[in-house]
């Protein structure tokens, strides 16, 4: 059995700021997952659900193109995914052996668009962590899993510009990408990329195409990034597992905890 990340597999990340693993999750998994989402979607949108803490962004559902934040609570399936053992191999490996959360989110878009997404961007706050340039480190560790059968282009595939991560300039989005490549594959696929990474949806113009995937970020255990973490409700956290926990601040648990990783 080969330990993952592989010697070729780094480098392959370190120099693209991406890495691509086909057929990462199992058919069985990849239809649960998909279920799962749809149920969610149908729950969000009755008109008697309510949170005890609205999210840090907002749900996109008032259209049949659909974006679903904070996800661990809905279902265990989610939760599951958050320390998905084969995940970890290479979120210990390429990322940090104490990773906490950063978010989780996910889209459902079954209709072609001439806009949908952020447009270009790079993750983080502050702008996309601007300030540390001009070589902005890895602080966020994104993982995206395709529901959807994407092997085929256009439609909103994930859109990336590979050695990005490392650019000294800003580029001139409203000029295209130079060197832009549409990442295709299969249900099942799972997609791993960098905070400073340029990318975008790219465009979706395929009939009968859909975009249906999970986005899981983690970072450092010492960084406060993104305020999905204080979202959940005590039911919820005192009922995480000991392994779940370390992914989480201490300061969320009522009464608060020492924690580091």
């Amino acid at each position: 059995m080969t330990d993952h990340p592989t010697d070729a597999e780094r480098f392959f990340f370190d120099n693209n700021g991406y890495l691509v693993l086909e057929d990462f999750l199992a058919p069985d998994r990849v239809a649960a997952l998909y279920a799962a989402l749809e149920r969610t979607i149908e729950r969000r949108r009755d008109s008697q659900f309510r949170r005890e803490h609205e999210p840090a962004f907002a749900d996109q559902l008032d259209a049949a193109n659909v974006r679903v934040m904070h996800l661990l609570a809905e279902d265990s399936l989610f939760l599951e995914m958050l320390d998905y053992e084969p995940m970890m191999a290479y979120v210990h490996g390429l990322f940090n052996e104490m990773p906490h959360l950063h978010s989780t989110d996910a889209f459902y878009e079954i209709e072609p668009a001439d806009y949908h997404g952020q447009g270009w961007h790079i993750d983080g706050i502050q702008d996309g962590f601007r300030n540390l340039k001009p070589h902005i480190p890895l602080l966020q560790f994104k993982v995206g899993y395709y529901l959807s059968d994407m092997s085929a282009p256009d439609q909103g595939n994930l859109t990336l510009v590979p050695g990005s991560h490392k650019a000294l300039l800003e580029p001139d989005t409203g000029n295209g990408m130079p060197g832009a490549v549409q990442i295709c594959g299969g249900p099942g696929t799972a997609v791993l990329f960098h905070n400073a990474m340029w990318h975008t949806a790219g465009p979706f113009t395929r009939s009968g195409g859909k975009r249906v995937m999970l986005y899981y970020g983690y970072e450092h255990p010492w960084m406060l990034a993104c305020a999905e973490q204080w979202r959940y409700d005590q039911a919820f956290l005192q009922g995480l597992s000991p392994a779940q926990r370390r992914f989480f601040h201490g300061f969320v648990f009522d009464p608060p905890e020492y924690r580091w990783g």
